[in-house]
């Protein structure tokens, strides 16, 4: 085993497919309007996967940003961790395809399924592996073709959907830790609550619909989310010994941006502060916190030494939230 050290997140790549799906394309879909859509949801657009891309595909192009704008060198990688819930196929894994694509020869992979949370907890994982000394560099990834899990009859779930990858690099280092502290949860009971069917077509007791596509009680996830994330957000601050005032940037899980608004309005963290991906992307799972992320880089938004408070919470139930320092000590090139 390797000495115990810091984990320092170096870098980030993004990708979102060239198709873009907007409102009024909606608007001929099913019976809905861009008012509508818009006043519930802050979206406008989605980008949506073409039929032979996958979510290895967009994996890739994620990565590929990544060593191209931070000049990152990805062979010597030697874990690479894939949250998805939209896999190409049920195996091999996401992280498989990445390994041999990349020829990581030195490389463990393995996907991590926490829905909408998948970003936090792969992340979380990360800083577990090269805090213990396990592991050196490793390449996580969000990575999502919603869009082919979606049903476009159902006005109530299509709206919301699209598709992207995100991917940073964390490694070891022993003096520049960016990860603080965090807090993780879930509320099992709640997961009928939204689910695609699988093997099974039962959850307890009660029948699944949907035939593979997500299936949402939109008001009972809304209920749950804006009432677990603020005290959530309030946990993962004074697990590090810090208030909210402190944070310099808040990235939740752009699942709507109402939901948003209710969050920042019942923990009192300034919604000017809080960062999103769902505006011209739409709710793109685990993917939309690396994507509101790097917007934000590419906006000039973040600055070295910024603290970050990420939460991301969806299907399960699950939730998770890390408190990180921005710091990644190399610019882009």
């Amino acid at each position: 085993m390797n000495k115990k050290s810091s984990a320092l997140i170096t870098a980030i790549g993004t990708y979102v497919p060239e198709k873009i799906l907007t409102n009024a394309d909606l608007e001929r879909l099913v019976e809905t309007s861009d008012e509508w859509i818009i006043q519930r949801t802050g979206m406008h657009e989605r980008r949506i996967a073409a039929e032979d891309q996958f979510s290895s595909d967009l994996a890739i192009a994620a990565v590929e940003n990544l060593r191209q704008v931070w000049g990152k060198d990805v062979s010597d990688v030697d874990l690479i961790v894939v949250a998805t819930t939209t896999p190409d196929f049920p195996f091999p894994s996401v992280a498989s395809r990445l390994q041999a694509h990349f020829a990581m020869t030195r490389a463990g992979a393995l996907d991590l399924n926490a829905t909408c949370a998948g970003f936090s907890y792969a992340l979380h994982v990360a800083n577990g592996m090269i805090s213990s000394g396990l592991h050196q560099k490793v390449l996580v990834v969000a990575t999502e073709t919603m869009s082919k899990v979606t049903d476009y009859t159902d006005r109530t779930t299509c709206i919301l959907f699209g598709d992207g990858a995100g991917a940073v690099l964390v490694e070891a280092d022993a003096d520049e830790p960016s990860f603080l502290s965090a807090h993780l949860g879930a509320k099992g009971e709640g997961g009928i609550h939204v689910y695609r069917s699988g093997l099974s077509a039962r959850m307890g007791d009660q029948e699944l619909t949907g035939g593979g596509c997500i299936v949402q009680n939109g008001r009972e996830v809304y209920k749950w989310a804006v009432t677990t994330i603020p005290k959530g957000m309030k946990a993962v601050v004074e697990l590090a010994g810090k208030t909210l005032e402190e944070v310099d940037w808040f990235i939740p899980h752009s699942a709507n941006l109402r939901m948003i608004e209710s969050i920042c309005e019942k923990s009192g963290f300034p919604l000017e502060k809080t960062l999103h991906s769902m505006k011209y992307c739409g709710n793109t799972s685990a993917a939309t916190i690396p994507l509101a992320w790097n917007l934000a880089i590419q906006e000039g938004k973040l600055q070295a030494g910024d603290t970050l408070l990420i939460y991301g919470f969806g299907g399960g139930l699950v939730h998770a939230g890390l408190l990180l320092t921005w710091n990644p000590g190399t610019l882009p090139r």
